[in-house]
């Protein structure tokens, strides 16, 4: 009786085993790992250490956060914002059905695009990207002045909510794919008045320019970015044209912190460029390109560093570079303040052990090929210059003898001595070879 109960269960077991084999992922996408996939849930590890950084405030894009009580207030504005749109609509232009329709052939390459299996289809997941996706382009439009705004519009009176708007649109969770934007705003041209000659990616630039302000050369140059998302969008439009990195040494070492390479002698300089991301070095001198470190940009570096780290196969990764390599320059909260003396880093985030904390604290949770990445060649060049030429010879003079006002006395002291004993030789011998010399 034994044998057969354990020869029932063995034969229950493989087949609980064979039906999970071929059971459809509840949880993972079929699509994650794929490059159609470029919208991700950031680890649950990670959201706990900062949800804020994840996390939406106000606004709700996408279907990740959708229905979350403490949304509800931009939610209602979705549907007023489609409303006005609506109202403006000439009769040659879509209707609501019109916009429903317009979407509809896209449900499977948008459910596509998420890492995740989403709990909306159909008419709801239309609705939803309607809705979204019709208040994104209104909301750009507005901030451009070529659309109206209502006289009490709440987002336009409380400069505080278009700041936090401005950040919850560049989280990672907090997504809709680009292809919807563009194809409603190629859709609703006719309801704009005077903006129908600027693109969409202009439009968003010029209102996320509240995050992370840009020049006006900058967003000339970059209205024809296309990125998988808004994220993603805002994020190469800080990226220089793409270079193949230079293959460095196998052996190649991590730049040192601020401290140890100004005792090499190494300086620091802000470089005046518009990317931030241009670090060069060259005679001696690391130029950092200035930048701001504030709640709102830092945000912004998590996401996008998040995004490269989950969409690494299709995307390049100079941002996660670019962050690391701070933060192995920065070490300790002297360094932070060495470089806002050097005008490199303006910092509003809070202290400067904060900006240490947050720097090392992302440095731990990304990979990161330090062989084979923008700025390997750059810190292949700081290595070097630290460990080769007469420089070196003389900082560590410097450090031997001046470090210290007593080593720079003893230093002195003992130089005085030495030309006094090297006079007192000269005038000993002198008469004797003269006297010499003349008999």
């Amino acid at each position: 009786m034994k044998e057969n109960g354990e020869a029932d269960h063995y034969l229950i077991t493989i087949k609980e085993m064979e039906d999970k084999i071929n059971e459809t992922p509840k949880l993972l996408n079929q699509t994650a790992g794929k490059e159609s996939c470029c919208i991700f849930r950031v680890p649950q590890h990670l959201v706990q250490i900062n949800e804020k950084a994840y996390h939406p405030e106000i606004l709700s894009i996408g279907p990740y956060h959708h229905g979350k009580p403490h949304l509800d207030m931009i939610e209602e504005l979705k549907s007023k914002y489609l409303g006005e749109l609506l109202a403006r609509t000439p009769p040659n232009g879509l209707k609501l059905d019109g916009y429903l329709k317009l979407v509809a052939p896209m449900e499977n390459q948008i459910c596509d695009c998420y890492s995740e299996y989403i709990p909306f289809s159909g008419f709801d997941l239309m609705k939803m990207m309607v809705l979204d996706g019709l208040f994104i382009i209104e909301l750009v439009s507005k901030c451009a002045n070529v659309v109206p705004t209502s006289p009490g519009d709440p987002i336009f009176k409380m400069v505080w909510i278009l700041s936090l708007l401005g950040t919850d649109l560049l989280l990672l969770e907090n997504q809709i794919p680009f292809f919807v934007l563009q194809t409603l705003f190629e859709n609703t041209r006719v309801t704009r008045s005077g903006g129908d000659h600027q693109s969409l990616a202009k439009l968003i630039f010029a209102f996320i320019d509240y995050v992370m302000p840009r020049s006006d050369e900058v967003l000339k140059r970059i209205g024809n970015v296309e990125g998988k998302h808004l994220l993603d969008l805002f994020r190469l439009s800080f990226i220089p044209p793409l270079r193949q990195p230079e293959r460095i040494k196998k052996d190649a070492q991590l730049i040192p912190s601020v401290e140890k390479l100004d005792a090499f002698g190494i300086k620091f300089k802000a470089r005046k460029c518009d990317m931030f991301l241009e670090i060069r070095f060259r005679k001696g001198i690391l130029e950092i390109p200035y930048v701001r470190i504030a709640d709102d940009s830092l945000l912004f570096f998590l996401n996008s560093v998040m995004f490269e780290q989950c969409y690494y196969s299709y995307c390049s990764s100079q941002m996660t570079a670019y962050v690391v390599f701070m933060g192995l320059l920065i070490k300790n909260p002297s360094e932070v303040g060495f470089l806002c003396d050097r005008a490199v880093i303006e910092n509003y985030f809070g202290t400067e052990k904060e900006v240490v904390k947050f720097f090392d604290n992302l440095g731990k949770e990304v990979a990161c090929d330090f062989a084979n990445n923008y700025l390997s060649k750059v810190a292949e060049d700081v290595n070097e210059y630290r460990m080769n030429g007469l420089h070196v010879h003389w900082v560590g003079f410097k450090h031997t003898y001046f470090n210290t006002p007593w080593a720079f006395i003893s230093a002195l002291a003992a130089l005085t001595l030495l030309l006094l004993a090297m006079i007192q030789t000269f005038c000993a011998v002198y008469p004797y070879a003269g006297g010499k010399h003349i008999g």
